[in-house]
């Protein structure tokens, strides 16, 4: 088991659980699983964490989606989409670094397509988001040759975190014809790129944008 999932009891954490092979995979999640030994039940904010000698990646897959006009935001959204993306991957990688080091491991973390984009009633998400890119790309010069660090960018996704987003037909109807492949991303859609970046052993410093083309493609 050397690959540690943060969040991967659900969504596309759990799909990278699946892509990876459940018994490759240490997990990380609020609720844990008395009968899974692989499974932790950690709050990485405020718990210790185990060690684990052989542990050879991270996926970082926590998120938020916190969508409101900016004058609606308060500090303490701000500071919870921080927390949970931003400051709760600092705590793991901190903790793990020597361990990923010794073994020439990978991390795998996660934006949004909100930073390339910029997209209105994004902004705190954007804020929390934004600085993943600038962590990842900080720790993948500080940490070469030793550890890859990547980031995977997607757009909207049908996770049970999104489903506010996609709760009647109009909505996902609407999702989906905004995007040049004319529909959302799944779960597996983002699990095969994290298995791309842990397995492909030149690819470091990147951010991969797994969004049905909307980033970078004009439907006329």
């Amino acid at each position: 088991m050397n690959h540690l999932i943060i969040g991967g009891n659900s969504g596309i954490g759990n799909a990278v659980v699946e892509a990876l092979g459940k018994s490759n995979c240490i997990i990380f999640s609020r609720r844990g699983d008395e009968d899974a030994p692989n499974h932790y039940k950690v709050n990485v904010l405020t718990d210790e964490f185990p060690e684990l000698p052989d542990l050879k990646s991270i996926v970082y897959c926590p998120g938020t989606i916190q969508l409101k006009p900016f004058h609606r935001f308060s500090e303490a959204d701000f500071l919870n989409d921080l927390q949970t993306n931003v400051i709760g991957a600092i705590k793991v990688l901190q903790f793990y670094q020597k361990t990923l080091k010794s073994n020439n491991g990978n991390v795998v973390l996660f934006s949004t397509i909100a930073i390339s984009q910029g997209m209105g009633f994004h902004s705190s998400i954007a804020v929390s988001k934004g600085a993943i890119e600038g962590l990842m790309k900080s720790l993948a010069a500080e940490w070469a040759p030793f550890v890859r660090v990547n980031c995977i960018a997607p757009s909207l996704t049908d996770t049970p975190l999104a489903q506010d987003l996609l709760n009647t037909e109009l909505k996902r109807e609407g999702a989906n014809n905004r995007h040049p492949l004319k529909r959302i991303g799944t779960p597996v859609d983002i699990a095969q790129g994290v298995k791309f970046l842990i397995d492909n052993s030149w690819v470091t410093g990147q951010i991969i944008h797994i969004d049905g083309g909307l980033s970078s493609i004009k439907m006329l």
